[in-house]
């Protein structure tokens, strides 16, 4: 029966890992999932995972998507951007062409889901490469601020550095937007409900009122003719 009630309670989150080619989403994602190291890995495979995770004392389950490059399988990336809940966007700290492909990828997400406030999370991964970082720390954080304050993590997926922060930070997002969608349902179904109500009772007193006055105007008619 306790099963029963973890698994009712569980929520699955769809959650799309994307950026350019070679910075890192596959060895991000084995990172996080299987907690595995790749070497080498081919750059035209896309992937999904399931992770189970518990965020806050939540259980939940990930659908993570490992996409391949911004440059290849265009056409699904439309596919990706309807159906995911949250997003990894990754560039890679040693290359700015890497960053920049990440404004037109949120662009895409926002247009394609028409929503201002998507769960997003900015990761500049190969944080462990120092030696040649082009990319400045203050210059992601003012990319982020500028995205509407979208967190940004600094990530090794060699060193398993902050990989399990970005992908939980993420899940806490959606959990928030989700409490937010259903309280607002909750709010218009009671207004519904309220107004409904408002409307029954008047209604009633309406009514109440027609038979007053008859009651009145038959009381009026009798005393005449008597």
């Amino acid at each position: 029966m306790s099963g029963r009630t973890r698994t009712s309670q569980r929520r699955d989150f769809n959650i799309v890992v994307l950026g350019a080619g070679g910075v890192g989403k596959s060895c991000l994602t084995a990172q996080f999932v299987q907690n595995v190291w790749i070497e080498s890995y081919d750059p035209t495979i896309e992937d999904s995972y399931r992770k189970p995770i518990d965020v806050d004392g939540r259980q939940c389950m990930l659908e993570i998507l490992d996409t391949a490059g911004t440059e290849q399988f265009t056409a699904m990336r439309e596919l990706y951007m309807k159906t995911g809940q949250g997003f990894l966007l990754v560039f890679s700290i040693t290359s700015q062409s890497s960053l920049n492909e990440l404004a037109e990828l949120r662009e895409q997400i926002i247009r394609i889901k028409d929503d201002d406030n998507v769960p997003i999370v900015i990761v500049g991964n190969k944080s462990d490469l120092e030696e040649g970082r082009v990319i400045s720390r203050s210059k992601a954080f003012s990319v982020s601020q500028s995205w509407g304050n979208a967190p940004y993590y600094e990530t090794s997926a060699r060193r398993r550095a902050n990989v399990d922060e970005v992908f939980i930070d993420l899940c806490r997002q959606i959990i928030r937007k989700d409490n937010s969608i259903h309280s607002s349902r909750e709010e218009e179904h009671f207004g519904r409900r309220e107004d409904h109500h408002r409307h029954r009772h008047g209604h009633h007193v309406h009514i109440s009122r027609k038979k007053g006055e008859n009651g009145q105007r038959r009381k009026r008619n009798g005393c005449t003719i008597l």
